[in-house]
């Protein structure tokens, strides 16, 4: 295991930056600089495949399923388990991880290879979100569970917005969204098939499709409405597919 005597300036540099950035002392370096090695310079430097922040994803990843459960738990505990359930896969999703990447600034400290520099690659919202998880996953191997869930508590409370979350339980656009982006599906497209009905009445009919395919159909008084029910609708059908 590398240690601090081992790491070279820059090394160093990044590493008491980093101890700023999560407002924790680093005790083992390594685990943080792997955090945020992305896979492009392990091939460039000939590391180990599991020297980039893949690995730590993994353990991240299930640190923040645990949390974030016991956050919403404590936070709402007359909710049912499908409110506690939606809600959690929310403030998971890749990108909810990579807004609170984005607000902690995590893209200035990803190490990238040469090939990938000035694409933008440390922007884009699955490095972010794979690299907060793995900057998880290392707060956790170095500290434990109980420090790395107050790092962790102590980010969603300070860049989500809780109730604002649960007030949008029943958007189901945004969760038909979602749910298309879990499945690497193509945003929903939505279309007014029929107006009927006198102009102080009218009905409005929409369909909407995903990957081309019309999941779902609804109607409503006005155009949101109709396209809140199509999504509903579709959403069902999408959870199946």
């Amino acid at each position: 295991m590398l240690e601090w005597k081992q790491l070279d300036s820059d090394q160093k540099q990044k590493i008491k930056a980093i101890s700023i950035l999560i407002g924790l002392p680093v005790s083992r370096p390594a685990l943080y600089l792997k955090a945020l090695r992305h896979r492009s310079i392990v091939a460039e430097k000939k590391l180990a495949a599991t020297e980039s922040y893949e690995q730590l994803e993994f353990i991240g990843d299930a640190v923040l399923d645990l949390v974030v459960s016991e956050i919403i738990f404590k936070k709402y505990p007359d909710a049912g388990e499908g409110l506690l359930t939606q809600l959690r896969s929310r403030l998971v999703n890749g990108g909810m991880l990579a807004q609170i990447g984005r607000n902690i600034r995590l893209m200035e400290y990803i190490e990238l290879g040469d090939r990938v520099k000035n694409q933008g690659v440390e922007y884009s919202e699955s490095v972010l979100a794979d690299a907060f998880e793995a900057l998880v996953g290392a707060v956790y191997q170095d500290h434990g569970y109980d420090i790395c869930r107050d790092f962790v508590a102590r980010l969603y409370h300070q860049f989500v917005n809780f109730d604002e979350m649960v007030s949008a339980r029943d958007n189901y656009k945004s969760m038909l969204l979602e749910a298309a982006q879990a499945k690497k599906m193509p945003a929903p497209v939505y279309r007014i098939v029929q107006e009927s009905g006198p102009g102080h009445e009218k009905v409005f009919e929409v369909e909407v499709r995903v990957n081309d395919n019309v999941l779902g159909t609804g109607s409503g008084k006005n155009k949101k409405k109709a396209e809140q029910v199509a999504a509903q609708q579709a959403l069902n059908i999408l959870k199946n597919i």
